[in-house]
């Protein structure tokens, strides 16, 4: 059995492999928490308005009309 002598203490799968992997892990957290403070910014600014639908009984489950009572923002409903 020959002996393996190409091992590296800096080589992909030692120290740099797992600093590369601990930096990518690292982006992605940055990246994740820069968009839920993106996501509740834009909630504060225009809140989902739920009252718009005011009559449910009035609603077909499968219906082309249903659109104009689904995910109106809050600036846009007194504008109907």
């Amino acid at each position: 059995m020959a002996e393996n002598t190409k091992r590296s203490v800096f080589g992909l799968h030692g120290l740099t492999g797992i600093a590369i992997s601990i930096v990518g892990l690292l982006v992605i957290l940055i990246t994740l928490m820069l968009m839920v403070i993106v996501v509740q910014r834009h909630a504060v600014e225009n809140p989902y308005d739920p009252s718009v639908v005011r009559d449910v009984n009035n609603l077909k489950m499968i219906s082309t009309d249903n659109k104009k009572f689904a995910f109106v923002d809050a600036k846009n409903k007194d504008s109907k």
